[in-house]
């Protein structure tokens, strides 16, 4: 095929294509000797497409080379290898970047509130697992922070789930601040914010500081976009009308067994069942239950990480009915709290 229709193919333009031919990386099937033109293959649409997207990812031509003419276990090999030095080199600018605020002068950071390190990590790590990338609503890539006075309030959504952990400051009182932080930043910031005994929180424009004594400053860009208002949506849940406390470790035995992507939950007077989406036997957990009947079904997706976060031996399920948020939470911890929806039942069913 010509030049022009092998490179509509490919994605690659015909200047791209001239360059890589003379690189030696894909040179074409056939040169007309009389015009010099160039045709293609169609069996070269694959190694074509291939050396596109390595290029997309910003690969050196040697690399690019090498990996086309590898096999597969090499070939992964080099790919993992750029990818780790990409990543090395972009924590390097963050830290660069970090260094070079104070320089750019602006406004001083404001305080926040002060944190216990390890508490706090451990925040960020449950709430995190509510957060998804959404090209439509960036903001639901990162965490929701508030903070009043006497607390500080963490929170993460994918809008089929929610996570929210609320912390106490340590020491003097902190002060009202709210804003949506990006969770990838967040999540890289994890490991020095746990290995610090106290982090100082601060409100700085366009992001936010943690600081700790003996460790460099960790910044944490601000997201655009407006958050969901699960405030809103956590004041207008109403009353349970089904209480059940179950026991953690034998619930997500029981999901992590069970075959369908969605679960059904039977909750009676007698304990709490695992079921089939579509009916069937289940399987009894360790429970207690109290208030109505109830039938729920769930993602396993969603239900499995609000069971899997939730801390100590027994977890709390306060529902509503068959077609409202659930909340899940420790029996006997109530600082983390998870909302998770259900699916409606299978017409067909």
């Amino acid at each position: 095929m010509p030049i022009g229709a092998f490179a509509q193919r490919t994605g690659l333009t015909p200047s791209a294509l001239r360059f890589y031919a003379d690189s030696g990386l894909l040179p074409p099937a056939e040169v007309d000797p009389a015009s010099g033109y160039r045709y293609y293959a169609a069996g070269q649409v694959a190694r074509a497409t291939v050396l596109r997207r390595l290029r997309e990812l910003a690969m050196p031509l040697a690399d690019v080379g090498a990996a086309l003419d590898a096999g597969a276990d090499e070939a992964t090999r080099i790919l993992d290898g750029h990818v780790a030095q990409v990543l090395a080199h972009a924590a390097d600018v963050q830290r660069r970047a970090a260094a070079l605020r104070p320089a750019l002068g602006g406004a001083p950071g404001e305080p926040i509130a002060a944190l216990k390190g390890p508490v706090l990590a451990d925040a960020v790590d449950q709430v995190l697992t509510a957060a998804v990338h959404d090209p439509l609503l960036p903001a639901l890539a990162g965490v929701r922070v508030e903070a009043s006075p006497e607390a500080v309030a963490l929170t993460a959504t994918d809008r089929y789930r929610l996570s929210t952990r609320t912390l106490v400051p340590v020491g003097a009182p902190g002060r009202a601040w709210a804003g949506t932080v990006d969770g990838g930043e967040l999540r890289d910031a994890v490991a020095d914010i746990r290995r610090s005994a106290l982090v100082r929180v601060d409100a700085v424009p366009h992001a936010v500081r943690f600081r700790a004594d003996g460790r460099a400053d960790r910044w944490c860009r601000l997201l655009t976009g407006e958050f969901p208002d699960h405030r809103r949506m956590l004041a207008s849940l109403g009353e349970a009308t089904t209480r059940a406390v179950v026991a953690k470790d034998a619930f997500l035995r029981a999901l992590e067994e069970h075959p369908g992507e969605h679960v059904a939950l039977r909750v009676t007077g007698g304990g709490v069942a695992v079921r089939p989406a579509d009916g069937g036997p289940g399987t009894p957990l360790p429970a207690t239950a109290t208030g109505a009947d109830l039938l729920i079904r769930f993602a396993l997706t969603t239900l499995y990480p609000a069971v899997s976060t939730a801390v100590g031996p027994d977890v709390l399920l306060d529902l509503r009915g068959a077609d409202r948020p659930v909340t899940v939470r420790s029996a006997d911890r109530g600082d983390l709290t998870t909302l998770a929806m259900p699916v409606m039942a299978d017409p067909a069913a």
